[in-house]
């Protein structure tokens, strides 16, 4: 089976399984687990920020992050279709009573002048806009790629108006990798930070958000109320170190099958690539004539075909590539899609 549903279905390297096993470990709520006290110094480097802290999962890093820039009743700016937004739960508005303004935004950002627009004025009627999100790679805009220069624009209106700005970044291992830039300057002008181990980067669970000494003390806090505080965690932290130490160089590999995997698809009648060419590890199918609830029979006939895959409504079938896809398992998804969508079934 060559699952593509999502990179988070990879198991952990050898490596890791070793780092497990030896990891020296102590009681992370007491803060003195010494493998996760170097994960969070060796992470904060990584992001460019002084301090990280170490949660269970990026939507815990996420509402972590908007737990300590706003107060209830605030307002947050996002996109329409960030992760924060459609895949969290609706914690903060659940958590935090925070309420979200989205917008939509352009090939994986905000528009600069779209978030200046929406700043509240200072009006009793109206929520105080407090805080701007932004998410790098953009998931369910097919991995697309946040440049600094567009992170950096966002954020010059945030500072003038008084905002934080919070990066969802996920996936921004694969950003940089993309990019060919540091992963640093992807967050250099933002206030806080998520970033998975777990997406791409083979670790089995594990996130951190990171930013000022100062605000992570507080989200050390918030982490305790969410009952994140986790005793001896270094278990864990142990393979968060492997995937910074190896998992980042490697992401490439995932990308360049990507590509090869849309090279194959494009030539198949009907189909339409987003986005094409790709420009991470993730790719949406459509397929012309196709109803949303027949990517469902055409998920399950893929699988049928060994090839494992995820619906996600009008924007077609989601495939992500990871650490378990091979140079060789690219001709069979191409094959398997060609087989079953000439097949043509009961979708129409």
């Amino acid at each position: 089976m060559v699952d593509l549903r999502s990179d988070t279905v990879t198991h952990p390297t050898d490596a890791m399984r070793r780092a497990m096993l030896e990891a020296p470990l102590g009681d992370d709520v007491f803060g003195d687990d010494p493998t996760v006290n170097a994960l969070e110094r060796e992470a904060a480097i990584f992001l460019g920020k002084e301090s990280a802290l170490f949660v269970p999962s990026g939507t815990m890093a996420n509402t972590i992050a908007i737990a300590i820039s706003t107060r209830p009743g605030d307002e947050m700016i996002l996109m329409d279709d960030c992760h924060v937004f459609l895949h969290e739960g609706g914690g903060s508005a659940r958590l935090w009573g925070v309420h979200s303004r989205p917008l939509r935004g352009r090939r994986g950002c905000l528009e600069p002048s779209d978030v200046e627009v929406a700043i509240r004025a200072d009006d009793p009627h109206h929520p105080c806009t407090r805080l701007v999100c932004l998410e790098n790679t953009h998931n369910m805009q097919g991995g697309l790629v946040v440049t600094p220069d567009r992170i950096d624009a966002v954020a010059e209106v945030c500072r003038r108006h008084g905002l934080k700005l919070h990066l969802d970044g996920a996936r921004l291992s694969h950003a940089a990798v993309a990019l060919g830039v540091p992963v640093p300057r992807l967050t250099a002008s933002v206030d806080t930070v998520s970033c998975c181990f777990s997406k791409g980067l083979s670790s089995p669970v594990g996130s951190v958000v990171a930013g000022t000494t100062t605000a992570m003390a507080e989200a050390r806090r918030v982490r305790k109320t969410l009952g994140g505080g986790m005793r001896q965690v270094g278990i864990l932290a142990a393979c968060a170190r492997v995937s910074l130490e190896e998992g980042v160089q490697r992401l490439e590999q995932d990308h360049a099958r990507m590509r090869a995997i849309a090279d194959g698809l494009r030539k198949i009648d009907g189909v339409r690539l987003l986005p094409d060419p790709p420009e991470t590890n993730i790719l949406f199918v459509v397929v012309a004539g196709v109803e949303i609830a027949g990517y469902g029979e055409i998920v399950h006939e893929l699988e049928d075909r060994g090839v494992r895959t995820c619906a996600h409504g009008e924007r077609g079938i989601r495939l992500v590539t990871h650490r378990h896809v091979a140079d060789e398992d690219v001709e069979k998804v191409v094959e398997g899609f060609r087989a079953v969508l000439a097949g043509g079934g009961r979708r129409r």
